[in-house]
């Protein structure tokens, strides 16, 4: 197993680990209590991803009514930072 494809595993079981499948999707949901924070930048907290081959995608509601899409390149992902409540 390549460098790479080693990264790129270890961060898909992060965020299985802070996610939940969606039932009859490929998408999983932010677990209730979890906040998840990628590259230090925007916190997701009520958000719905998805893990490609070569991308994740978050998908959550904007405070204005809107939604908001952010994607990561996987091969690019430094850092996943998760804050749970600890009641969940």
């Amino acid at each position: 197993m390549s460098e790479i494809s080693s990264i790129k595993n270890t961060w898909e079981k992060v965020l299985e680990y802070a996610s939940s499948p969606l039932h009859g999707t490929m998408s999983r949901k932010i677990r209730k209590g979890v906040k998840l924070k990628i590259n230090n930048e925007m916190e997701f907290d009520e958000a719905q991803l998805f893990i490609g081959d070569t991308f994740v995608r978050l998908t959550q509601n904007g405070s204005d009514g809107g939604m908001t899409n952010v994607y990561y390149d996987l091969d690019k992902i430094i850092s996943i930072m998760t804050v749970s409540t600890g009641k969940e």
